[in-house]
C-alpha cells in the first residue's frame, strides 16, 4: 500500500498526539497524603474506643488535576490542519507535522491555564488529638456537624461527637 505525503503527515500527527497524551500528569485522586489513623504512635487495637478533641479541620483541594489529553489532541488536530495549508510537497508535510506538534503543546498549555483557577474541594482532613496525646488524621468527604474543639470518640475509624 502506497502512502502519500499527506497520509504520512496525518499518521505522524496522530502518533505525536498519542505520545504527548502519554505525558500527562498523574491524577490527584491517587492520594499523596498520610494514611488515615494515628501519627507518631502505634495504631490502636481493633474495636478500641478512644476519646479526644477535634484540633483541626482543613479542606483538601484539587489544585492541579493534570492534563486530560483533550487540549493536546484538539491542539494537534487544529495545528496539523493549519500547517497543512502551508507550502506544497515535502514542505507541506513538514509544516503539517510542525503544526501538529506545536498545536499539541499549545493545547496542553491552554488547558492547564484554564484549569489552574479552579481549586475544587474534594474532602476534609480532620485532626483529632486523642487523650493519650497522639494525633489522628481522618480524610472524609464531609465533616458533618464536627467543629474544632468538639469532644469526640473514635471506634473503628468512626468519629462521633459527644454532647
Amino acid at each position: 500500500m502506497k502512502h502519500t505525503p499527506r497520509t504520512l503527515a496525518w499518521m505522524a500527527c496522530a502518533a505525536a498526539s498519542l505520545v504527548m497524551a502519554g505525558c500527562q500528569s498523574v491524577p490527584l485522586n491517587q492520594t499523596q497524603y498520610p494514611q488515615q489513623g494515628q501519627v507518631g504512635y502505634p495504631a490502636p487495637a481493633p474495636n478500641a474506643l478512644e476519646y479526644g478533641y477535634v484540633s483541626q479541620i482543613t479542606t483538601l483541594q484539587d489544585t492541579h488535576r493534570g492534563s486530560t489529553g483533550t487540549g493536546i489532541a484538539l491542539g494537534a488536530v487544529i495545528g496539523g490542519l493549519l500547517g497543512n495549508q502551508v507550502g506544497g510537497g515535502h514542505g507541506r508535510t513538514a509544516a503539517t507535522i510542525a503544526g501538529a506538534v506545536g498545536g499539541a503543546v499549545a493545547g496542553n498549555t491552554i488547558e492547564g491555564r484554564m484549569d489552574s483557577g479552579q481549586n475544587q474541594v474534594y474532602g476534609y482532613r480532620i485532626t483529632i488529638q486523642v487523650d493519650n496525646g497522639a494525633n489522628r488524621l481522618y480524610d472524609v468527604t464531609s465533616p458533618g456537624d464536627l467543629r474544632v474543639g468538639d469532644r469526640v470518640q473514635i471506634r473503628n475509624g468512626q468519629i462521633s461527637r459527644i454532647n
